[in-house]
């Protein structure tokens, strides 16, 4: 069962227009996963299934390497490469190109997406959603990010409180690593303002961790929201 709640649409003028939110009831990792297929009854052991699930990974990701594209019930996988060529005889350079490996939902997943149930609930603790992040310098939205530049996003529910170490706004690249942003010069509920770090080249995400509530109560633990966009530093 699905929960979601409805939201007002900040980023328009019309009054009927609402988005619906949804509400995961946790994440699960690997360690989860195993705890669900031992319940099923199964005579594999916690040993036996942690191997099958990193010979999964291992195997996948060597294929990966070695040029082939996966099709499996969960997800698919294809390659794309980004970035100009000047000529028939230019070739792939790590500086001016870049490999994507794009995930597309395999057939259980598609069934999945159609059985699901849902119930509409009222949100206790709403999720910050961001809904645009815009470039001040540049002037593009969703797109790009200058280092030590201004960044806006806007969204619902955004403002960073809390004294959680983890709390504030994040640019994670996709290599792993992440940056804080160390000022903030604007932290409402629809829209965050701050000073981008001084990122390197590459791709990055923007994620907001927060216990704001909307009250003067602080959730005891953070919640997150990553952008799903990727977004560039040149």
């Amino acid at each position: 069962m699905l929960k979601y709640s409805l939201v007002e649409n900040q980023l328009t003028d019309r009054a009927d227009d609402y988005l619906a939110i949804t509400q995961s009831l946790e994440s699960l990792d690997k360690e989860a996963i195993i705890n669900r297929m031992l319940k099923k009854g199964t005579a594999l052991t916690r040993t036996d299934i942690l191997g099958v699930l990193n010979s999964l990974e291992e195997v996948v990701e060597e294929a990966l390497l070695d040029g082939y594209s996966i099709t499996h019930p969960l997800f698919n996988t294809s390659f794309s490469i980004s970035g100009v060529f000047e000529s028939p005889l230019d070739v792939f350079d790590g500086n001016r190109h870049k490999l994507n490996i794009n995930l597309t939902k395999g057939v259980r997943l598609r069934n999945a997406e159609r059985n699901v149930k849902f119930e509409k609930t009222t949100t206790a603790s709403p999720m910050p959603i961001i809904q645009e992040v815009k470039d001040s310098i540049s002037g593009k939205v969703n797109e790009i990010l200058t280092p030590r530049g201004v960044v806006e996003i806007r969204g619902y529910n955004l403002k960073i409180e809390g004294d959680d170490k983890v709390c504030g706004l994040w640019f994670v690249s996709d290599n792993g690593k992440e940056f804080k942003a160390e000022t903030l010069i604007e932290n409402k509920p629809s829209r965050i303002m701050a000073m981008i770090p001084a990122l390197e080249k590459g791709v990055y995400q923007v994620k907001i961790v927060s216990q704001f509530t909307g009250s003067v109560r602080l959730l005891k633990t953070p919640k997150q929201c990553i952008y799903s966009k990727n977004l560039k530093v040149e």
